[in-house]
């Protein structure tokens, strides 16, 4: 009921090629999530899918059928933007309505399925109150309710939490993964938020410069990156990435870049492979971030479990576990 298929999707302004060619699918109850740096296309790429952008060239399927002409009202897709689009003049009830009554839903449909969403996320005390009246995250979850109540064949979120404090981030994350569950609606999702992106995601769409990097779970993206600029993009944090020729003794045929994730790097103050300064120190309580600048490969960043007592100018020894070591070739492709 909300598979869909993108070929080849391309859109331009002027001579700016936003989008280079998209080819993805999404399978039907799948939670996946565009993330990439700020103007790498995913809001884009959104818009095109939901029809309030305009593909240059492409196609673009909601089960099986080619909506790219399609109307974004006919193409059976709910959007929650960041910036929630409430009526400030219409209670909570009226705004999760107000689509359904310009469809011209039968009332008592209506009824049914604002009380049912209501349940879902909550929201039965403020009912009867207007958008002035709520917090962010139940602002939020109003525009997530008026979505379910059309129940459409896809939703699209475009960065939902961005506008929340630290906490209500958290929760909003977790009532939406629970409304996933659910639901098992096909949910498409845009954040510049790693964290958003690994614990909510079923798959994972990396963007950079309006093409598709990589596509998978958030471990296969974590443990196999396909290449030097997914490698540093996801994870924090990021991957140490080392120019071989600050490592002779790991060089072979074809090694450009070798990269070792923090916690993957074993700290000693007696002895270890590389000899180093720290410059900073970040106690977490439940991980201690350590900068180092070591002899051999520069700025270095390791992440121990717990809490560990250096402090800056400390000499310090850093051995990488080469089980885990990544190798990038001279085209930033990894390597086997």
């Amino acid at each position: 009921m909300g598979s869909l298929q993108l070929k080849s999707i391309r859109k331009a302004f002027g001579d700016h090629e936003v989008l280079k060619g998209i080819d993805l699918e999404v399978k039907d109850g799948e939670f996946v999530i565009f993330v990439g740096p700020s103007g790498c296309g995913k809001s884009t790429l959104l818009r095109v899918i939901a029809g309030l952008e305009d593909a240059t060239s492409g196609s673009v399927q909601i089960d099986g059928a080619e909506v790219i002409n399609t109307p974004p009202a006919k193409r059976g897709i709910a959007m929650v933007f960041q910036s929630y689009a409430l009526y400030p003049h219409l209670t909570v009830k009226d705004n999760m309505a107000l689509g359904l009554k310009q469809a011209g839903t039968d009332k008592g449909e209506i009824e049914t399925r604002v009380t049912k969403a209501s349940a879902m996320l909550s929201l039965d005390p403020y009912l009867a109150r207007r958008p002035a009246e709520l917090s962010g995250g139940q602002r939020q979850r109003v525009a997530i309710g008026r979505a379910i109540v059309r129940e459409p064949k896809l939703f699209l979120f475009d960065e939902p939490l961005s506008n929340l404090d630290a906490a209500l981030r958290v929760q909003t994350r977790l009532e939406i993964a629970g409304l996933h569950r659910r639901l098992k609606a096909t949910m498409i999702y845009v954040t510049h938020d790693q964290v958003e992106a690994m614990t909510l995601a079923d798959k994972i769409v990396v963007m950079n410069a309006g093409a598709v990097e990589q596509v998978g779970s958030p471990m296969e993206l974590y443990n196999k990156p396909a290449n030097l600029f997914v490698a540093g993009f996801i994870g924090s944090p990021q991957m140490n990435l080392i120019s071989v020729e600050r490592l002779p003794e790991l060089a072979r045929a074809g090694i450009k870049t070798i990269g070792i994730r923090p916690e993957h790097i074993a700290l000693s103050r007696e002895s270890g492979e590389w000899r180093g300064k720290v410059i900073h120190v970040e106690h977490l309580g439940a991980d201690t971030i350590l900068y180092l600048e070591t002899e051999v490969t520069g700025l270095l960043t390791v992440r121990l479990f717990g809490e560990h007592r250096y402090d800056a100018d400390d000499i310090v020894f850093a051995t990488p576990d080469k089980a885990f070591m990544h190798r990038f070739d001279a085209s930033d492709r990894a390597m086997a």
